[in-house]
Order: structure tokens, then sequence, then C-alpha cells
């Protein structure tokens, strides 16, 4: 009986912590597959303690971060053959699953691509500080530094945050019909309001991983990444479809084939000089692999693309 009672309130303090611990494991590795992993991982660890944990939500947070950073280990010989740029994988949502999202679960694309650059320590301790609240004292027992080592870490962390993420923070309203108009623009092959939408320094990623068809380097400028955006669509030919979803949070396009998911995009945007506001960066993930946990997205409206 005591056993029985110990487990289930082993079970329920991780589910309590269940979204923290995948924030943790997500922010860290950017692959939802491999933070799922983490999840069953921490959960074995966290039901084989015996005896009182004072703090579980700090035990789940130290174990996550650790099996993180060891993770990351091998993420980082995984990245070095990586074919064209990487892009973390997507959660992607619908516009109407808006409330009650909690931004500790999500964070954008751009963001998780500029904490790819730090040093995994650099990550770890920007994580459990910026996104999760965590003291520093608490990180430092995580991460098995000194307090004062950490803070210097973490400022760090933050400078080179700042420097690498969008300058400018779009109105959520904004963002949603800027991106419903381009997607338009694209599903009717009209390459002058695709002009008028993105900015004319816009930069394209896409990442195909060497699985499918996909530029192996970033695109830029207005007219090569529209037409690249195009010529995309207009192979995919009948059974194309696409709809507005939310990709961490943020608005973006979810574009399938026969009913399978071919990719997903997320844009972000810059105030011209002349004070319109247009799309600035465009990240697309067309890697199956890094598709593979998503919904069936079998409601996506169909459409047949426009000339290239």
């Amino acid at each position: 009986m005591t056993d029985t009672h110990e487990t289930g309130t082993r079970l329920a303090d991780f589910e309590q912590h269940r979204r923290m611990v995948f924030g943790i494991a997500y922010r860290m590795l950017g692959s939802v597959a491999d933070a799922e992993d983490l999840v069953q991982d921490t959960w074995l660890r966290w039901s084989g303690v015996t005896g009182p944990v004072a703090s579980p939500g700090g035990f789940l947070a130290r174990t996550v971060t650790n099996l993180a950073l060891n993770k990351l280990d091998s993420a980082a010989v995984r990245r070095e053959s990586y074919v064209g740029p990487w892009l973390p994988e997507p959660l992607v949502t619908e516009p109407d699953a808006t409330d009650g999202v909690e931004r500790a679960e999500t964070v954008s694309l751009a963001l998780l691509v500029v904490l790819e650059s730090l040093s995994p320590l650099e990550r770890a301790v920007f994580v459990l500080k910026e996104a999760f609240g965590f003291s520093y004292q608490e990180i430092a027992e995580a991460v098995g530094r000194s307090e004062a080592a950490c803070r210097q870490i973490g400022s760090r962390a933050r400078a080179h945050v700042r420097a690498g993420r969008p300058r400018y923070d779009a109105p959520p309203e904004l963002r949603r019909r800027a991106t419903d108009e381009f997607l338009a623009a694209c599903v009717g092959g009209d390459l002058n309001r695709m002009l008028e939408l993105l900015a004319p320094d816009v930069t394209g990623w896409t990442d195909g991983g060497g699985v499918i068809r996909a530029a192996l380097r970033p695109i830029n400028g207005a007219e090569n990444v529209a037409r690249f955006v195009l010529g995309v669509l207009s192979r995919l030919g009948e059974g194309a479809g696409a709809r507005p979803v939310l990709v961490n949070g943020d608005p973006g396009v979810l574009i399938t084939m026969d009913g399978a998911v071919d990719s997903v995009s997320v844009f972000e945007f810059a105030e011209q000089p002349d004070g319109t506001v247009r799309i600035a960066e465009i990240r697309s993930v067309r890697n199956p692999d890094k598709l593979t946990h998503l919904a069936d997205p079998a409601s996506a409206s169909t459409f047949a693309p426009g000339p290239a």
C-alpha cells in the first residue's frame, strides 16, 4: 500500500511539472522527438527516487537539463554533417487554440535558432533563468557550477540573444493579417503582391536535411525568395493544400501534399524606412523527419498553385 501510494505521489508530482520538463528539453534541443524522449528518461529517474524530495520541480529541472546537456554532445556531431540550413522542429497548433497557451511550452523558431548558437552551458543557464525563472543558486546546483559563474554565463548568453533576436516585434493581429495575405498571394501566384509584402532584403531558409528538395543556402532578396516559393508550390501540383496555423505560438502556414505535411513556415517582420511592416525572414521546415509528430492535416484547404 505504501509503495502504491508513493508511486501515485511521484506520478502526480511529475504530471504537475511535465510541461516544464518538456519545455526545457525542447528549448535545449530544438527537437520534439528528442524532447519527448527526455521526458520519458526524466520520469524513469524520478520514479526510481526513494525518500522525500524537498523540491520536485527543482529535481526534475536539474535532471532534464543534464540529460539535455549530454544529448547535445551527439547532436553537435549530427549538425556538423547536416545538409543545408538546420531549423528546429516546429510545434504547430490551430489559430483558434491560442487561449491558455503557455509560453513556457513554446518559443519562436527565430529564438531557437539563436539559442542554437550558444554553447550548451550558456543555453542551459539562459533557458532555466529567462524561460522558467529559476534563481542562479538553483541553476548552479543544476549545472554543477558556482552561482557567480552562472551569473556571468547568463549575462553573456543574454547579450548574445539580444544581438541575434529580431529587432521588431510586430503586433499579433498584424502578423496574422500579413501571413494570411502572403499565403493568398502564394496560392494565387501573385508575384507582385508577394513582393509588396516582402522586405527588399528578406532572407529565406529552407530545411530539407538532404531528404527533400530545398535550398542548400539562405535565399536573399525579395524577388529571389518569392520566385523560389512559387517554384516549390508549382511543383506540388494537384492535391496540394494550405492552411494558417500557429508555429511555436506565431502565425504560420502549413502546406500539405495528398494529405501529408509537406512543410511548415513561419515569418519574422521588420519595420521599413517608409513606416510599413514587411516580412523580413521566412523559415520553412520541409525535412519530413522533423514533421512526423504533427497531427493529421486532412482539414487543409486544397489549392491550385499559380505559375512560378
